[in-house]
């Protein structure tokens, strides 16, 4: 059954002002793209508010076609030679204490953005030396010598979303492994047991409780640290329909069942999203 009403504990409070303002500003200056305005957040007033934003580099155009985003698919842009000085600065004028960066899919590139993210890293580290650095990255099709390049980089958290169950894979990520984007996971900290793992999934997309269950345990054998759970919402009538709307008990019990599997931080609610104050979740690091 396909739900098309919000529940009241869905619908967002909109939100603006001066810091949001801000932020929008710094952003256009420095030609900057977050993940907020591109994939359409709902968080994306309170964070800005907060002085926050997850930086998206290597273009706006994605390469892959996964039907739950609001990123466009149309032609990759050129990677901006400025664009790790450009989000240096921009963590340096925010004052972040803790800077998430991520970005779309770029199969077109040979190392697939993996030295962008590098030279990113390395540009915050110069301009912040104090602030962490959260990278959410693509699967990169699951080559090690590029995630190597990645996490050479030192962030202090590597973030890869599963997104949702397997058995939808098909119809929600098409173009995506299930079995890849774990091991991606379990390889990281394989490499580097230091460095803070972090994965996330929509729900309402029609999965099951026993399915959603089974992901927690699959990330837990790759020693996933830290997860977090969010109501898939339509981003437009060309996307996947919602199918249902998760209540926020359902969200807390989902949490409870995580954190006794031994992740060692959960952000579960409707309005969670995988940066949604990533700064609180990873206070592990």
């Amino acid at each position: 059954m396909k739900v098309t009403r919000k529940p009241e504990w869905i619908r967002v409070k909109m939100q603006g002002g001066q810091t949001s303002n801000k932020v929008n500003s710094l952003i256009s200056d420095l030609n900057l793209n977050t993940v907020c305005n591109d994939a359409n957040c709902p968080n994306q007033m309170e964070c800005f508010q907060r002085g926050t934003a997850t930086f998206m580099i290597l273009g706006r155009n994605c390469t892959r076609n996964c039907t739950f985003c609001n990123v466009t698919s149309a032609t990759p842009d050129n990677v901006d030679e400025m664009e790790p000085i450009n989000v240096g600065k921009a963590v340096s004028v925010l004052g972040l204490r803790h800077a998430v960066i991520t970005s779309v899919t770029r199969d077109d590139l040979e190392d697939q953005g993996a030295n962008q993210f590098r030279k990113v890293v390395e540009e915050i580290r110069k301009s912040s030396p104090k602030a962490t650095v959260e990278l959410l990255i693509p699967d990169m099709q699951g080559r090690e010598d590029l995630i190597d390049i990645i996490i050479d980089a030192e962030p202090n958290v590597l973030n890869h979303n599963i997104e949702t169950v397997p058995e939808l894979y098909d119809t929600v990520r098409p173009m995506a492994i299930f079995e890849r984007s774990v091991e991606l996971l379990r390889y990281v900290k394989e490499k580097k047991p230091h460095m803070a793992t972090k994965s996330g999934m929509m729900l309402g997309l029609g999965e099951t409780k026993n399915q959603v269950v089974d992901v927690f345990k699959t990330l837990r054998e790759a020693n996933v640290d830290m997860l977090t759970l969010g109501q898939y919402l339509r981003p437009s009538m060309e996307h996947l329909p919602v199918v249902e709307y998760v209540t926020p008990e359902q969200f807390d019990e989902y949490k409870e069942i995580a954190l006794s599997m031994g992740f060692k931080r959960v952000a579960s609610a409707p309005l969670v999203r995988s940066s949604y104050f990533a700064e609180d979740l990873s206070d592990i690091i």
